[in-house]
C-alpha cells in the first residue's frame, strides 16, 4: 500500500495533467537513520509515477558527493525541483499535509516556467542589488 490514496492519487494526476513540460525531482536520502527518509522517496517515487512529464533521480547523501555539491545540499531528505535549469528550489523533510500541495504548485511552477508573480513583484525583485538566501519554516502541527 502506497502513501497516497486512491482520491489523492486521482487528484494529483490531474494536476499533472497541466505539466506542459518535464520536470525532475532530484532527491538525496540515505537509508539508515533518517527520519521520514523512507517515507519521502516512497511518497517522491508514488507522486513521479502519477505522470509522464515528471521524472525521479535518488542520490545517496553520503555516496554521491559530487552531486551533493553541485546542488548545494546540506541536509537531508532534501528534493531538487527543477528543469532545464535550476531554479534553486528546495524541499527538505516529507513534504506532506500542506507541504505537498506546495510541492505540488512547485512542480507546475517550473514546468511553465513561469513563477505567477505580479509584474509589480517581479520589478521589484529585479531591483536586488545583491544575492539573497531565503528560508521558509514549516513545522508539523
Amino acid at each position: 500500500m502506497g502513501l497516497l490514496g486512491e482520491e489523492e492519487i486521482l487528484e494529483v494526476r490531474e494536476r499533472l495533467k497541466e505539466m506542459p513540460n518535464p520536470v525532475k525531482l532530484i532527491h538525496f536520502t540515505q537509508e539508515l537513520n533518517l527520519e521520514y527518509g523512507r517515507e519521502t522517496r516512497l511518497l517522491l517515487e508514488e507522486l513521479a509515477a502519477l505522470s509522464d512529464t515528471l521524472s525521479l533521480e535518488v542520490y545517496n547523501f553520503l555516496l554521491d558527493v559530487e552531486k551533493v555539491a553541485e546542488y548545494g545540499i546540506d541536509k537531508i531528505p532534501a528534493t531538487v525541483v527543477r528543469n532545464d535549469k535550476d531554479y534553486g528550489i528546495r524541499f527538505f523533510g516529507l513534504p506532506a499535509g500542506y507541504e505537498f500541495s506546495t510541492l505540488l504548485d512547485a512542480i507546475l511552477a517550473v514546468s511553465k516556467g513561469d513563477s505567477g508573480l505580479a509584474p509589480e513583484t517581479r520589478e521589484k525583485l529585479r531591483n536586488i542589488a545583491e544575492p539573497l538566501h531565503l528560508e521558509v519554516f514549516v513545522t508539523p502541527t
